[in-house]
């Protein structure tokens, strides 16, 4: 094979969001009476429910599956007010892990609605996010996940429609749809700041560049990670080759054939373990460069659920004095 450069974006690996949310369960499981439910995957990756499962932690698809009184965490992806309901009838202790940007989708949406105003959607309908979106206003929005269906939606009143969008999507087609929608609808209301999120985006404009100098990338998430995907989607469009691979164990040494240049990064869902481990693949094929490719830093963070924040100072008030 020929000398090998790798390219990694720097804009890789896990957002604000996902670290809080791996950070609850992880304090959760160390500090807290056991057994601990959560809700679907806690992030969409496949290394990080396993690690948990390994732990004693218990992922479920319904509250029914959780015993009443018990502890269970809502996942980074939020839920709709009928599991929060659901969750007060099983007098379950809640420890919600919902991103807050996703918590400022749901805010949008409930907001638009008070306003009058038909909301449209844009997101993936089987996604958690989204399911937990609709149900705030089930009566009032309406969703759409394409150019074609931005066309064809109808509103009752056409002066008075709002539209939001799922925290993962591709900048670019959302940008399409809006566009459409406008197009349709030109007093249309839009949230004050994107709804699709600073990490969503940073990684796409990442992919872009790597996609501009690599012949092939690779891209590091889950088949259920909707980021993940839309990163390699981005790639693709981009003129690269692109590949999603849970970890180093799904790269195909064939689609190198040919590449002096391998791009890799990694969606806001992934470990950087993992994308170590593919850099140590490349290493052991003998790859004589590995540069990361410079993009915007990130320092966002966010603080711990005030469920998790409570927990602590109640363990802290029953440590005994020194």
């Amino acid at each position: 094979m020929a000398p090998l450069k790798v390219l990694l974006s720097s804009a890789r690996g896990f957002c604000a969001g996902v670290a809080r949310a791996v950070d609850t369960v992880d304090w959760a499981v160390k500090n807290h009476a056991s057994p601990i439910y959560v809700r679907k995957q806690i992030v969409h990756n496949s290394l990080v429910v396993k690690t948990f499962e390994e732990q004693g932690v218990i992922f479920v698809d319904s509250l029914d599956e959780v015993p009443d009184g018990g502890t269970v965490i809502f996942s980074a992806h939020g839920v709709s007010p009928d599991v929060r309901i659901h969750a007060k009838t099983k007098r379950l202790n809640v420890i919600d892990a919902t991103c807050p940007l996703v918590t400022k989708v749901h805010q949008e949406a409930i907001r638009f609605a008070k306003e009058g105003r038909s909301v449209i959607l844009i997101g993936e309908a089987q996604h958690d996010e989204v399911v937990g979106i609709l149900g705030e206003v089930r009566d009032k929005i309406q969703l759409v996940r394409s150019v074609e269906d931005a066309k064809r939606v109808r509103v009752l009143e056409p002066d008075r429609v709002a539209v939001i969008s799922q925290t993962t999507l591709s900048l670019d087609d959302t940008r399409l749809i809006v566009e459409v929608l406008r197009s349709r609808f030109p007093k249309l209301v839009t949230p004050v700041k994107d709804d699709i999120c600073y990490a969503t985006q940073n990684r796409q404009a990442g992919v872009k560049a790597l996609a501009g100098k690599a012949e092939v990338v690779l891209v590091i998430g889950s088949c259920n990670s909707s980021n993940s995907n839309r990163l390699k989607e981005v790639a693709e469009e981009g003129g690269a080759r692109a590949y999603l691979i849970e970890g180093v164990e799904g790269i195909d040494q064939a689609w190198l054939a040919g590449a002096q240049c391998i791009g890799v990064t990694a969606g806001a869902s992934s470990p950087e373990s993992l994308v170590q481990e593919v850099l140590d693949y490349f290493r052991r094929l003998g790859a004589n460069q590995i540069e990361e490719l410079e993009s915007v830093a990130e320092d966002m963070s966010f603080a711990r659920p005030p469920q998790l924040v409570q927990l602590a100072a109640l363990k802290m008030a029953r440590l005994p004095c020194a």
